[in-house]
């Protein structure tokens, strides 16, 4: 599948709504939520806003003459928050587009953008059940800690 990547741009920080919903791991045989879901506080710290911080940064990949998934980072106090140095990541792909690597391509160019940018660092909360984990742990973060339902995942970048 041909796919390019690039900065998702500010008129599109809309869209990240769509790719939180998307983004809800949902296990088989479960009703997905309604989209209200994502008035809620836990949720909304991954969208309010974005572009206002100055660590907010996303990128989208593109196929198919539309944006088809969307990755990004933001320092903020997420499942995933370890300390107020390290952007947490958020990824989504639309369900046609995933399993084609696009997901994966996201992960590292955004990996190499921190890093670029100085970043020591970054983390994640991942459902134990979600396949993604293993995208995770081969794009180079591991499992710091966990609780019932979730893994804590960093990403050392230096």
């Amino acid at each position: 599948m041909n796919y390019t990547i690039r900065e998702l741009k500010d008129t599109e920080y809309s869209l990240l709504s769509d790719f939180l919903y998307e983004a809800i791991f949902i296990p088989p045989g479960v009703e997905p939520p309604p989209r209200s879901i994502l008035n809620n506080d836990e949720l909304q710290v991954y969208v309010k806003d974005f572009g206002k911080n100055p660590d907010d940064r996303c990128l989208a990949a593109v196929a198919d003459g539309k944006i088809v998934g969307a990755v990004w980072v933001r320092i903020m106090e997420d499942y995933g928050h370890i300390d107020d140095e390290t952007p947490s990541f958020a990824i989504s792909l639309y369900k046609d587009y995933r399993g084609h690597g696009i997901g994966t391509a996201l992960m590292k160019k955004m990996l190499e953008l921190l890093r670029e940018n100085g970043y020591g660092k970054a983390s994640l909360a991942v459902q134990k059940a979600n396949y993604a984990v293993r995208m995770y742990k081969k794009v180079g973060f591991e499992i710091i800690d966990e609780n019932d339902e979730e893994y804590i995942m960093i990403c050392d970048l230096r």
